[in-house]
């Protein structure tokens, strides 16, 4: 009798593809602040992935002590740094570190602060509870 499958799993087109989930899931591991399920408008600049100058409105999502997801309608360059204004007019330098998703149009991309000072602990307006997943 013949146990193994009778066809053979798909090779991935793209094998860098496991090799990032990887770092995803170790990254998350040691996480620096926990995410909060918020969103938030904010204005962003840089340059695109065409090297395109950019300022347009965005939607962070995630927020968190070190930065947030954003969603915007622009590909972007991971690696890149753009600039991320609040609605209380506080301008941050943030980098690219992920395409997250994107779907119709719309991209979702990890973001960090570049500075990690008094100004990106209080960007978002609220206070983050202590970090419990390193715990």
């Amino acid at each position: 009798m013949n146990l193994k499958p009778t066809h053979s799993r798909p090779k991935s087109h793209r094998p860098d593809l496991a090799a990032n989930a990887t770092v995803s899931r170790s990254q998350m591991a040691k996480r620096r602040s926990n995410r909060m399920a918020l969103h938030a408008s904010v204005g962003l600049s840089g340059e695109d992935r065409q090297k395109c100058p950019f300022t347009m409105p965005a939607k962070a999502t995630k927020l968190n002590k070190h930065g947030a997801a954003v969603q915007l309608s622009r590909e972007l360059l991971v690696g890149s740094v753009v600039s991320v204004n609040n609605k209380q007019g506080t301008k941050l330098s943030a980098r690219v570190v992920a395409q997250l998703a994107a779907l119709e149009g719309v991209s979702t991309y990890a973001i960090e602060f570049v500075e990690q000072d008094k100004r990106a602990e209080t960007f978002w307006g609220i206070i983050f509870p202590p970090n419990t997943s390193n715990a």
